[in-house]
Parts: structure tokens; sequence; C-alpha cells
């Protein structure tokens, strides 16, 4: 599958750590509106064209967009692509408004393409073997699951924080993504919310980089709590603050009546997965049972280029979330439950897989 990548911030980094370790993707052009960008990321990358992202959108030997666009564009990177003939692969979320992500879906089926949605960071062993776990019934039937994730902002170490404050930022759109992912993956899709949010700051201070000290508004709410209610019937309940400074919370608890799981960081792709029977005396830690080793950003394309339609990091599965995630919101503006209509199925198991850094293919998963 050869990528063209449009977006050459922060989070390409990682991705271009990935792509010489992926069998099955090569990246072939970048662009980005920022031309020295684009030039960074493609020096040393034999065969990699600087291209502008009119150019990237229509060029032949691209069959995939890789969308690291802000958040803010996203969908109209994605149908720009689309209408090109190309498969798009988007940061997270999936869209700002589920809306856009429904009219992104909707072209891509109208024109046969694919579209994928990050993150992908729910394959790799962290999330998969917590999922192994559940699916073998060592907790028993789940019954609830928290997920908590803590940070006092993104301005303190992000030199261009500004999407991070304006609708289609803040902590549920912009690292919900991670949690809710992992929860779709773990418990099943998710059939109602509810919610409240808050924003008790209306401006923050850029911590680093060359616009350090300067301040910039808030206009999106930075502490969100809600509770999914998962078609299974098991109640997840979300914290997600860019207000409070720390916690001891695990970043996702799934509750059994058989034992609890601690499920790791679902920003990483690996981490301990710990369990507490019913009856035991302190937490183990569970060996690796699922999952893409070693994986990094982009193993979600590996995953598409060998699936096909059948990728786990599905459009169908980021706009899902995207539609919780806006549910959440809609439900803390209105005080009252929101039903959820997207239908997605959840996503295939990933059995345990060496990845590519260890000189296995992935193509068989």
């Amino acid at each position: 599958m050869k990528i063209g990548m449009i977006g050459c911030g922060v989070i390409s980094r990682q991705y271009l750590e990935s792509f010489d370790r992926l069998p099955d993707v090569q990246l072939v052009a970048v662009a980005d509106l920022d031309r020295s960008r684009a030039e960074a990321a493609a020096e040393g990358r034999e065969g990699v064209r600087v291209l502008t992202v009119d150019e990237l959108i229509a060029d032949a030997e691209v069959d995939t967009v890789l969308n690291l666009t802000i958040p803010a564009a996203h969908a109209e990177v994605d149908l720009r692509a689309i209408a090109a003939g190309k498969n798009v692969y988007s940061e997270k979320p999936f869209a700002v408004t589920t809306e856009e992500g429904a009219r992104v879906l909707a072209a891509a089926a109208e024109a046969g393409v694919l579209t994928g949605s990050a993150p992908d960071t729910v394959l790799g062993t962290g999330t998969q073997t917590a999922r192994a776990v559940i699916d073998d019934g060592v907790i028993g039937i789940p019954i609830a699951a928290t997920a908590t994730m803590v940070t006092p902002g993104h301005e303190r170490w992000h030199p261009q924080p500004d999407f991070y404050y304006v609708p289609g930022g803040g902590p549920l759109l912009d690292m919900g993504p991670y949690y809710i992912h992992a929860l779709v993956t773990l418990l099943g899709p998710v059939e109602a919310v509810i919610g409240a949010a808050s924003r008790l700051r209306t401006e923050r201070t850029i911590g680093s980089g060359p616009r350090e000290g300067e301040t910039i508004p808030v206009t999106t709410d930075t502490h969100v709590t809600g509770v999914l209610v998962h078609e299974s019937g098991v109640l997840s309940t979300l914290v997600m603050s860019f207000d409070a400074v720390a916690t001891t919370a695990h970043p996702i608890e799934i509750h059994g009546t058989a034992g609890t799981l601690a499920v790791p960081d679902p920003n990483r792709f690996d981490g301990d997965v710990r369990l507490h029977p019913l009856g035991g005396e302190s937490w183990e830690t569970l060996p690796v049972t699922g999952g893409y080793e070693q994986a990094g950003r982009g193993i979600g394309l590996q995953d598409m280029a060998v699936r096909g339609a059948d990728l786990r990091a599905s459009g169908e599965l980021g706009q899902h979330v995207l539609e919780v995630m806006n549910g959440v919101l809609e439900a803390a503006a209105a005080g009252s439950r929101v039903e959820i209509t997207s239908a997605v199925e959840r996503p295939a198991a990933v059995p345990l897989s060496r990845s590519a850094v260890t000189g296995t293919a992935l193509r068989s998963f």
C-alpha cells in the first residue's frame, strides 16, 4: 500500500519511525502547508517526494492518504482524497462533528474505497492481552469499567497547543479516542451515554517553544465525565481532564463477577495487564497473550493493507467513537441521556504476533 502523508507535525514523527518496519506499507510522498516541515519529513528517505497537498491528492502513485492534519481539517482532507479515488486513514478523532464523519463514510462507500481511523494503539499487546483475558472468561461476566485520563493540560509541553482548546479538541476529543476505542474493543459497542462537563478557565498560557508565555483562549470544555452504556449492559465511567493534576487510578479497569482487570495506558501499545481475582489477596501480572508486539503508530495501516475491508482500526469504528464522544458532550449540555445510532461490530481480536521489528511478517493476521 503506497502512502501519501498529509501533515508533518509532531505526531508524524511516530509514524515515520514505523514505516521502515511495516512490510506491506510504503511511504511515497509527503505534504504540509509548511513546506519546510514536509522537506524535513522526507529527508533521508529514498523515493519519498515532497508535494503540495493538491499534488499529493492527485498523484497517481498514492493509493492511500494518511491524514495527520489538525482535527478541524480531517473531514475536508478525507473527502478530497476520497473524491480522487484514494483510501484514507485519519488521525483521531475521525472528524470533529458526527455529521462530518458520516459524510466521509458515505463518500467512501460510494467511491468503493477504504477508511481507517487512529488510534491503532488498541492493536498492541496491552489492550489485546486484556481482551484475551476477558474473552477467556477469567474475570467472569463483565459488569462495569472505569477509564481515567488526568493531566493539567497540553499547553505545558506542546509549542502550538491552540487546537486542543477549541471545538474538536478538549480532553474528550483529544484523548478520549484512545480510551473509548479500547473500551469498545474490550466490551463491545455503545448504545447510549450520559455526561457532565465544565470549563473553569477561559485562557491558557503556552509553556514551551517560540510562543512561550503567550495566552490562548479556551472555547471548549476541559473536564468531562460520562457513563457509556454498552450494548452488552456493561456500564463504563469515563473521566477526561485537562484541569486536574494527577491520579492514582489505573487508566482502565474492567470489573467482572470473578475479578478486576487493570488495563495499561491505551495511549501506548504495550504495558502490563494485571488481575485481582475474586478471593485473591493482591494483583498479579499476566503474560502477554495477544496483539502486535513492538508495534508503533502506523500498525493500523499495516493491518489495513493486509485485511482490506476487514481492517480493525476502521473508519466505522472511528465514527462510532466520535458519535459516543459528541453524545457525551450533548448529554452534558442538555442534562439528558443520548442514544447512539451508529452500528459497529467489535473489531476482530489480534492474535499474538511478532512484529516486523523481530523479522516475522504480519500478513496473515
